[in-house]
């Protein structure tokens, strides 16, 4: 069964290369949203097993999506990794304190991407 992994992001070009890098691999269903509320409402409907969640986005912030996602016992579960380029200490204590599993720094290279995917999705125990 293929695995929902979810980008929010307002940028085409991020979502672009995204589609790129994840479109064609069949072990993936790739879902998008350009804005924060969007974002939501796609991630309760859909429930991806791993959502990668741009930070500054229009109409509800990344941490607002990630805090409400992650408060939500329906939802709870989504694996979220924050898309930023915002990478001082202060926001990485942000990421993990609004629930978030981890973060890419932009701008990020396709193979990173996968990367991410592939050891948050499949990594072993």
């Amino acid at each position: 069964m293929k695995k929902k992994v979810m980008l929010a992001d307002d940028e085409e070009d991020v979502l672009a290369l995204f589609s790129a890098t994840l479109g064609d691999d069949e072990r993936f269903d790739v879902l998008l949203a350009r804005d924060g509320e969007e974002a939501l409402e796609l991630a309760q409907r859909e429930k991806p097993e791993l959502l990668f969640l741009d930070l500054l986005m229009p109409k509800i912030s990344g941490y607002e999506v990630c805090r409400r996602l992650k408060e939500n016992p329906e939802t709870s579960s989504i694996k979220v990794i924050v898309l930023t380029a915002l990478v001082e200490e202060s926001g990485e204590k942000r990421v993990k304190a609004a629930g978030a599993e981890g973060y890419l720094t932009k701008p990020f290279s396709p193979l990173a991407l996968l990367d991410k995917v592939e050891e948050t999705l499949f990594a072993r125990l």
